[in-house]
C-alpha cells in the first residue's frame, strides 16, 4: 500500500466534497440514531417514546414531516468542507511523518495510526458542530415542548450567552474518544480494501464506481463498529441540561450502566448501521470523484 503525496488544497476541496455527499446521503439516519440514543426512560407501564428504528422514522414523519429527519443538518453541511479537509489532510500527514520517501508503503498498523492523527486534527472542527448538531435534532422530540433553537447559528448564540465558548465545546473529550480510534479503523479499511480490490498491474486510479463506493461503504462499517460506545456517551452528554453530569463522560457511563445496563451503549445501532454504508460510500466516491477531477483539470493545484 504505497503512500500517494497528494496537496493540501485538492485534500481541501476533494475532502469538502465527500463530506458534503456523506452528510446528504445519511442525516436522515442521524436524526433517528440520536433520537433512540437520547429518548428518556419510560416510567414503570408505559411503553418507549420510540419502539425502534422504522417507528421513530415513521413518528418524526408524521409529525414534523419529511424535513424532521434532516434538522440539524445545517451545522454539519457547514463545516463538513474544513472538517473533511482537515480530515484527510491529518490522514496524509500521519501518513508522511512515518515514511522517509513518498512511496514507502504502509503496513496496516501505519495506516491505523495514521487515521487515529486525523481523529485528533478534527476534533476541534468536529465537537461544537455534534453539540449543535445534537440540540437541534432531540429539541422537538418530546411533543408540546417548546421550540428553544431557531436554527445553528441561534443555538451557538445562545450556549455562548449561557456558558462561553466552554458550552459550545461540551463533550469535547468525548468526541476525541470517539473519533481517534474510529478515524484509525475508517482509514486503514478503505486503504485495505482499495489495495485488494485493485487488479493485478492497474493502480488504484482505475478502480470501478462499484468497487469504490463498496470500499467506501465497508470502512463505514468499521468505523461505527468501534464509535458506537463512546458516540452515545457522547450524545448524552451534550444534550444533558448544564450540570447533569459534573464528571462528564464518566458520569454518564456509571449512570448509564447503573440505570440502563450495558445494551445501552449500543442505543441506536441499526439506524447508525443502515446510514454507515451508503453514507460514507458516497463520501468517499464524492472524494475520489473530486481528485480525479481536479488532477485532470487542475493538476499543478
Amino acid at each position: 500500500m504505497s503512500g500517494q503525496r497528494t496537496s493540501p488544497l485538492k485534500n481541501f476541496f476533494a475532502g469538502g466534497f465527500g463530506g458534503m455527499c456523506l452528510v446528504t446521503a445519511g442525516h436522515p439516519l442521524d436524526t433517528i440514531k440520536v433520537r433512540l440514543q437520547t429518548m428518556p426512560i419510560p416510567p414503570a407501564g408505559q411503553t418507549a417514546l420510540y419502539s425502534g428504528t422504522f417507528d421513530c422514522a415513521k413518528k418524526i414523519v408524521v409529525k414534523e414531516g419529511v424535513l424532521g429527519l434532516y434538522k440539524g443538518m445545517a451545522a454539519p453541511l457547514t463545516g463538513v468542507t474544513p472538517m473533511f479537509a482537515v480530515c484527510f489532510l491529518g490522514f496524509g500527514i500521519g501518513k508522511r511523518i512515518q515514511q522517509t520517501d513518498a512511496d514507502d508503503p504502509l503496513t496496516l498498523v501505519q495506516l491505523f495510526k495514521a487515521g487515529m492523527i486525523s481523529g485528533v486534527f478534527t476534533t476541534a472542527i468536529m465537537a461544537p458542530g455534534e453539540r449543535i448538531k445534537c440540540l437541534l435534532q432531540v429539541q422537538a422530540a418530546n411533543t408540546g415542548a417548546q421550540i428553544k433553537y431557531k436554527g445553528p447559528i441561534d443555538c451557538a448564540k445562545q450556549l455562548y450567552a449561557e456558558g462561553g465558548l466552554r458550552s459550545i465545546y461540551k463533550g469535547t473529550a468525548a468526541t476525541l474518544l470517539r473519533d481517534v480510534p474510529a478515524s484509525g479503523m475508517y482509514f486503514m479499511t478503505y486503504e485495505w480494501l482499495q489495495h485488494v480490490l485493485t487488479p493485478e498491474g492497474k493502480s488504484r486510479s482505475d478502480l470501478s464506481a462499484g468497487r469504490t463506493l463498496f470500499a467506501g461503504g465497508m470502512a463505514g462499517i468499521f468505523n461505527w463498529l468501534v464509535a458506537i460506545p463512546p458516540d452515545v456517551l457522547k450524545s448524552r452528554l451534550q444534550t444533558a441540561p448544564e450540570g447533569t453530569y459534573p464528571k462528564g463522560i464518566r458520569d454518564v457511563f456509571k449512570v448509564m450502566i447503573r440505570e440502563e445496563g450495558i445494551r445501552a451503549l449500543y442505543k441506536g445501532a441499526t439506524p447508525v448501521m443502515l446510514r454507515a454504508f451508503p453514507a460514507n460510500a458516497a463520501c468517499f466516491f464524492g472524494y475520489e470523484l473530486a481528485m480525479k477531477f481536479l488532477n485532470k483539470f487542475a493538476p499543478n493545484l
